[in-house]
């Protein structure tokens, strides 16, 4: 591949190398010494695989503009790397030199045995691979009638199966690359001899997209050394998607979350009422938040909660104040107390959903039950990871429902992070408002205002 990549203008390509790591397995070794910035690697816009250059193939191109509606970006790619990878002709020779490099298997959730992935039943990445499997699934019948039925000649069923599908998303899932164009829209790209870069967090994010050359560039994030692994980053990703896109855990993850999904149903009682405040708060009817190690009980969380849990009451006080603020902090002693009691048993219900309880799983480790690196071994980092982010989530519920029914003010959370203050400070004005201190009054003090002046 480094031959082709040279010939076709790839830049950098003299001061790396492939090779096997101990922990991380295939990646890439710095040749020379490289400083934090430097471009280390260039890859020429005309050998990256974007939809593009799908479409601009003159054999599968046709065939993929005519699909209707259209494919998705992964299902365009995917049938691009499978069809590349069936052709046996002259024309594809470099970019079949790139596929000869790709695992041939994938360590994703989705071809986990059904006992490796029973080791993290109760967590967000158990419900989301099994319905991954049916999705799969669907989309690749949909695919199948929609594409390869009616092309049988460029696409040979024995070359583009169900497993080669799952071959190709994954390919896609752990090897591509996003950007943001300057325009809005977004590029998905795989870029040859750059994916096999592994992550590592303690890099910044070092790969760039040229919107004018349209090349793929990576730098330096951090200063290497010769015979130092380059490594990219991918972002703050907790455990629960790295092993489902990219077939791998951290462990003890910092990026750990739980995705906390809040529902109401437009049937619910005064949801018109309560859509609209929801709306002017920045959230909506349905809303996924990430609960996290750092904050594991957002305020998101309870402003959505203190809003489906209004009375009528409590809805005409809102209205009489004519304000987006007027739902910004505790609307009532009794909404509170309400929303506090359901948070404290929602966790605990979502703990004890677990099939296997955190301490039981970190006794397992510590006892070599699991093979380190192996499926299961990593779905128990990922059940550890979210156990503990719930937990946190469930002490600070406690700890807000304990204050909330003492009825003390100077224990009260905080307005603007919603956490308990070590040494509380009132609102020199209104004194109805708490927080941690004045950075927190500051932050909150334009969303605040209208209501304090109103008191």
């Amino acid at each position: 591949m480094e031959s082709w990549l040279k010939q076709s203008g790839a830049v950098g390509l003299d001061g790396l190398e492939l090779a096997n790591f101990p922990v991380t397995g295939r990646g890439v070794k710095t040749l020379r010494h490289f400083k934090k910035g430097e471009s280390i690697l260039t890859i020429p816009s005309g050998n990256l695989w974007t939809v593009e250059h799908a479409h601009a193939d003159p054999l599968l191109g046709p065939a993929l503009r005519s699909a209707r509606p259209p494919l998705s970006v992964e299902d365009t790619l995917a049938t691009y790397l499978l069809f590349v990878r069936s052709r046996e002709e002259s024309g594809y020779d470099g970019l079949r030199s790139h596929l000869a490099t790709l695992p041939t298997s994938y360590s994703s959730s989705i071809f986990f045995a059904e006992d490796e992935l029973e080791v993290c039943a109760g967590s967000s990445l158990y419900t989301i691979t099994k319905q991954l499997e049916q999705s799969i699934e669907d989309d690749y019948r949909a695919l199948f009638v929609r594409v390869f039925v009616q092309y049988p000649g460029l696409f040979p069923l024995g070359k583009f199966t169900i497993e080669d599908y799952k071959w190709a998303l994954c390919t896609v899932w752990s090897r591509a690359m996003d950007f943001v164009l300057p325009d809005g829209k977004s590029i998905r790209l795989l870029a040859p001899f750059a994916d096999m870069l592994n992550h590592s967090s303690e890099v910044k994010p070092c790969h760039v997209y040229d919107v004018s050359s349209g090349n793929l560039s990576v730098l330096a994030g951090k200063d290497y050394e010769v015979g130092d692994q380059a490594f990219i980053y991918y972002g703050p990703i907790p455990n629960s998607r790295l092993l489902r896109l990219y077939g791998f855990v951290v462990p003890g993850n910092p990026d750990d979350s739980y995705d906390l999904v809040l529902a109401t149903h437009p049937s619910a009682p005064f949801f018109e009422q309560k859509y609209k405040l929801w709306v002017s708060a920045g959230l909506d009817s349905t809303c996924t938040i990430s609960l996290t190690l750092t904050d594991p009980l957002p305020k998101g969380v309870l402003r959505y909660l203190r809003i489906q849990r209004l009375d009528e009451s409590d809805l005409a006080a809102i209205a009489l104040q004519q304000t987006d603020a007027a739902t910004e902090g505790k609307i009532s002693e009794s909404n509170e107390v309400e929303v506090l009691r359901f948070l404290v048993d929602s966790f605990c219900h979502l703990l004890d959903s677990f099939g296997t309880q955190l301490e039981k799983l970190e006794k397992q480790l510590a006892d070599g039950v699991f093979s380190p690196g192996g499926n299961a071994w990593a779905a128990a980092h990922v059940s550890l990871g979210e156990q503990r982010v719930l937990r946190l989530a469930r002490k600070r519920a406690e700890e807000l429902l304990s204050a909330a029914e003492s009825g003390s003010g100077d224990v009260r959370g905080c307005a603007n992070c919603e956490k308990i203050p070590t040494q509380p400070m009132l609102c020199g004005r209104c004194k109805a408002v708490t927080y941690c201190g004045r950075a927190c009054q500051v932050a909150h003090y334009k969303r605040h205002k209208a209501v304090c002046r109103a008191v």
